[in-house]
């Protein structure tokens, strides 16, 4: 991978989604900053470099079409649809921006001041999701929110969901949502529900480790992942249990974010404050071979009660179905050479896009899926 400066610490980068087929190279992302007196929200223009062996020429070529000030750190983004982003506040609030094709610029659309608040200040709203119109959204006053993009009020708000601090949030089916939090718990939310209580919940044992970080495998809903404050990766099946089926060591520090690949889920990328960007591969069955041999790759049998693979089941379903003692999970370190945090990623297809504190986005156009 190759980076690009951009003058600022990325806290989060996403894809715009394509607008044809996904197998071309996607034509945009959006980077969010932090850490600045003055927080931007950026647009950049990716250039096809199809058939270049490095990605050196390829970074050279993105270049940014637009960018509009943000008002705090930007905790979270999320593309709406092709013109639309949604941007989570240090300071609270909840803002949509639009984004001009003719004139290559973004504005404000709509915006939630104070979406989240303590008695006496506001909270950092940490995390968002978005499905269609619907935008939800957690903080650290343990509030959830649920906006309509085109309407000024909330839907709904459930002001005392959580005790701690909600970090993450992410969509389990249309109705639902899945939230982590700052005491190790994993929590279902159903909004056909009424009250404040969560449907289900779900716990690490032992020390209650913060967790930052939750996505859900996009073809079988049950099957969940989230990060932790200590580098954890885990995995979690919500049709039983209450606990994670499957815990691994991972990053020596924070992990910030979690990703199935949206179309080959038995690849998971995971990012960390310690400067690493891990491509978990649960599909291959890795060669016992010597560490020397093994190329800067890391391999990890599995920890918990994980059931024997059923030869006639999807391979989508390797993250449950590994033998505990031959499954073993291919890592492949992206950045080996990095040193200071990845915050954020987002992968579509082969290409993968990742923001860091050294105020460099990286983009790699050749995953090995």
């Amino acid at each position: 991978m190759e980076g690009k400066y951009v003058s600022q610490k990325i806290s989060r980068v996403r894809w715009r989604p394509a607008s044809g087929s996904s197998l071309q190279l996607p034509e945009c992302f959006a980077t969010g900053s932090w850490d600045a007196e003055q927080n931007k929200v950026c647009l950049w223009k990716t250039v096809d470099m199809e058939g270049t062996e490095t990605d050196q020429l390829f970074m050279e070529d993105t270049k940014p079409l637009c960018e509009i000030n943000h008002n705090g750190d930007v905790m979270d983004l999320q593309f709406l649809d092709q013109e639309r982003i949604v941007t989570a506040s240090s300071t609270g609030s909840v803002i949509v921006f639009r984004h001009h094709v003719n004139n290559q610029a973004l504005s404000v659309l709509q915006h939630w001041d104070h979406a989240h608040y303590h008695s006496h200040d506001s909270a950092p709203c940490t995390s968002l999701v978005c499905n269609g119109p619907e935008i939800i959204t957690v903080g650290e006053d343990g509030r959830i929110n649920h906006f309509q993009a085109d309407q000024k009020e909330p839907v709904r708000t459930i002001d005392n969901a959580d005790s701690s601090s909600l970090n993450a949030v992410t969509f389990l089916r249309t109705t639902e949502i899945l939230t982590v939090n700052s005491i190790g718990q994993l929590k279902i939310w159903d909004f056909r529900q009424p009250g404040n209580k969560p449907r289900q919940i779900y716990s690490l044992t032992g020390d209650r480790v913060p967790l930052h970080c939750v996505d859900r495998h996009p073809n079988q809903q049950h099957i969940v992942a989230t990060g932790g404050q200590d580098g954890t990766f885990c995995i979690w099946d919500v049709r039983q249990g209450s606990i994670p089926i499957s815990l691994l060591d991972a990053h020596s520090a924070e992990m910030w974010e979690v990703h199935f690949h949206p179309s080959n889920p038995d690849h998971v990328f995971t990012c960390s404050e310690d400067g690493s960007l891990w491509h978990w591969n649960a599909s291959v069955m890795a060669p016992d071979l010597p560490s020397f041999l093994q190329h800067g790759r890391r391999n990890f049998s599995l920890n918990g009660t994980v059931p024997h693979a059923n030869s006639n089941q999807s391979l989508s379903s390797a993250w449950l179905t590994m033998d505990a003692a031959k499954g073993r999970v291919d890592i492949d370190n992206l950045l080996s050479a990095y040193t200071l945090s990845v915050n954020s990623l987002d992968v579509v297809g082969e290409y993968l896009v990742c923001g860091t504190d050294a105020e460099a986005v990286y983009i790699t156009h050749n995953l090995e899926l």
